[in-house]
């Protein structure tokens, strides 16, 4: 069997993965689920959270952020483990291998790109500051999925690898809300201390 006969063997997405109605819709679902995390995030962590509620307004952004980081994560991990795993077309044809799972992940990981761009220049502009790594990081990797979407006929696999490069974010962003609780349960503790020995000291 020839390479061009292997080729045309591999499965193929269905044709509405080329329609750019469905795309759009794909990818507002992706932007739309991801920033119902990110308020679903704000309004659970003011009402069950003490730690949040003493937060300033810019590390209460970066919270939501966090879990919203976490959210995709885990869609990231499930993406580039099933492309390293599965016997799909990706796998078969690493330069033209497409599959509707795939194109999933890349409209919706589109979407959420799409949301951090938005969200990250909103905060810089509220409060102030801007975080040109961080930009830059955003900006290419908006651009890396929308060119996947709008160069349809190349492969997926190495998009879907890529995404491999978020599995350690939702371990990140956990760590940095656990340890802001930490800090600031350390600065309770310390002030009942010292509020402790003052009334020790000066008992009326």
């Amino acid at each position: 069997m020839t390479t061009e006969q292997q080729t045309t063997a591999l499965p193929q997405p269905s044709p509405e993965c080329f329609s750019w109605d469905y795309r759009l819709q794909l990818i507002s679902l992706g932007f739309g689920f991801y920033t119902s995390v990110f308020l679903l995030s704000h309004l659970l962590s003011l009402a069950l959270c003490c730690t949040y509620n003493a937060l300033p307004g810019k590390e209460k952004v970066f919270w939501n952020l966090a879990a919203t980081r976490a959210a995709f994560g885990i869609q990231s991990a499930v993406a580039g483990l099933r492309a390293l795993t599965e016997e799909s077309a990706l796998n078969k044809d690493k330069v033209r291998g497409q599959e509707d799972w795939s194109w999933f992940h890349i409209l919706t990981a589109t979407g959420f790109f799409v949301f951090e761009n938005i969200a990250l220049h909103a905060s810089s502009v509220a409060f102030r500051s801007f975080d040109l790594p961080l930009a830059t990081h955003h900006f290419f990797a908006l651009s890396g999925f929308a060119g996947a979407v709008v160069f349809d006929s190349q492969g997926h696999f190495l998009a879907m690898v890529t995404l491999l490069l978020e599995m350690s974010t939702p371990f990140t962003c956990i760590s940095w809300m656990l340890l802001k609780v930490r800090a600031l349960w350390c600065l309770f503790v310390k002030v009942k201390y010292l509020l402790q020995k003052m009334s020790l000291l000066y008992p009326y």
